[in-house]
């Protein structure tokens, strides 16, 4: 019974994050349906090839802006301007990456991505602050999802040589990534903005260990 009160309480649904009006309607069926909106986990995104910059396709190279940086532009817009008008206060976290920290052969276009959310969350950190909403980033590395498991499909042993140059020497399960997020959206974090968390402290080339031009799964 306890797990079925639960369920009714929330909401699914679909939305676009490179669309606009889909993101407004998916942040304001949220309002509707709760009265408010205290906080949000922007966590869509994609990596589409392992590309040289010079053999990177246009269109990869769009649609991983699109998804990755826009995408999070939209969701905030819709996030913050809900926020202010029903709860006053809230916070905020959008998922960049580790490839995001420093330079990845193979992988400009989505580092690129993750920076550009890098800035972003900085900005809106300082814009809205005064306003009471906390706006942070979490830099995930390797982590068991399906797009860690369509690179070992390439490489069988890329897991085990990313691990071997980080401290714990093993990825993270995708609920270590969530946990590090349901911090940054509590109470607990109430004096924190403006931060990205690294989920992994050293970076590893993981062009060295897939083929170029190789195309990834449209999912984290």
């Amino acid at each position: 019974m306890k797990l079925r009160r639960r369920a009714e309480r929330r909401l699914f649904f679909t939305a676009d994050v490179t669309d606009g009006s889909s993101v407004e309607g998916a942040v304001r069926a949220t309002v509707e349906r709760y009265g408010r909106l205290d906080a949000a986990f922007n966590n869509a995104g994609l990596g589409v090839t392992v590309s040289s910059l010079v053999d990177e396709k246009e269109e990869d190279f769009d649609l991983i802006q699109s998804v990755n940086y826009k995408g999070v532009w939209l969701c905030m817009k819709a996030q913050i301007k809900a926020i202010m008008a029903t709860s006053g206060s809230g916070s905020i976290v959008n998922v960049s990456s580790v490839g995001s920290l420093k330079g990845n052969p193979g992988l400009g276009a989505y580092g690129a991505s993750k920076r550009a959310v890098n800035s972003m969350t900085q900005t809106a950190a300082v814009e809205y602050g005064p306003a009471g909403i906390r706006v942070n980033a979490i830099a995930p590395g390797t982590t068991l999802t399906d797009m860690i498991q369509q690179w070992v499909s390439i490489n069988p042993d890329i897991i085990e040589q990313i691990s071997a140059k980080t401290p714990l020497r093993r990825p993270a399960e995708p609920v270590e990534i969530a946990n590090a997020a349901a911090w940054l959206l509590s109470d607990y974090s109430s004096f924190v903005t403006g931060g990205r968390s690294a989920c992994r402290r050293r970076t590893a080339c993981i062009a060295k260990s897939l083929k170029l031009n190789r195309r990834l799964p449209r999912t984290r």
